[in-house]
């Protein structure tokens, strides 16, 4: 009968175990949630992961970043090609002026000359300007392509320079930001490596 008293007690202590863990955790999540990053944190400027894979020559996704849009265009062959023809007729050709990381110094203005990491805020008043393909005529027939300003006429080339005589001071900015892989770019942090 011993033998069954003690069984029955070590039930009940495993239980009672069982249920002081269970509401152990429970009690933990909240405490564990506070010190993950809350939504307001992340829009005033924890790194945002972007996912390019899906992203077809040509195409703009745009993400959100401290509160701004964050541009990532995959370039063209024909884009590219515009930047370096663009080079005579733009404000700050060499990226002298820092509006960007070291890293994206560079004609291209990027780590990878296929794809541009740009925020979409024009650097005159802060309107958001537009992708415009080259040769549309509303911009005119030496127009070879970029970022156009509608509030006050600024213009960009595919890698954010700034036309000269647009209202426009300088570049566009080109966030931090690293590859995570080949199709995943963490804008707002560039110390994991480029």
């Amino acid at each position: 009968m011993s033998e069954q008293i003690n069984s029955g007690r070590r039930k009940i202590v495993a239980v009672t175990a069982a249920a002081g863990a269970c509401a152990g955790v429970a009690a933990a999540v909240p405490f564990v949630a506070m010190m993950l990053p809350s939504e307001k944190a992340k829009a005033m400027g924890a790194p945002v992961e972007a996912d390019i894979s899906a992203l077809a020559p040509g195409e703009m996704q745009i993400i959100e970043w401290r509160g701004k849009p964050v541009w990532i265009v995959r370039r063209t062959k024909e884009m590219l090609e515009s930047i370096t023809k663009s080079a005579a007729n733009v404000t700050d050709p060499k990226s002298e002026v820092p509006q960007q990381p070291d890293y994206a110094t560079n004609e291209f203005r990027a780590i990878k000359d296929e794809f541009a990491v740009l925020v979409g805020v024009c650097t005159h008043l802060g309107c958001s300007p537009q992708i415009k393909a080259g040769g549309s005529g509303e911009m005119g027939a030496d127009w070879a392509g970029g970022f156009y300003c509608p509030c006050h006429g600024s213009k960009f080339d595919y890698a954010g320079r700034v036309y000269k005589g647009a209202p426009a001071p300088i570049n566009l900015q080109v966030p931090p930001y690293t590859y995570l892989s080949e199709t995943k770019i963490l804008i707002g942090d560039d110390k994991k490596g480029a």
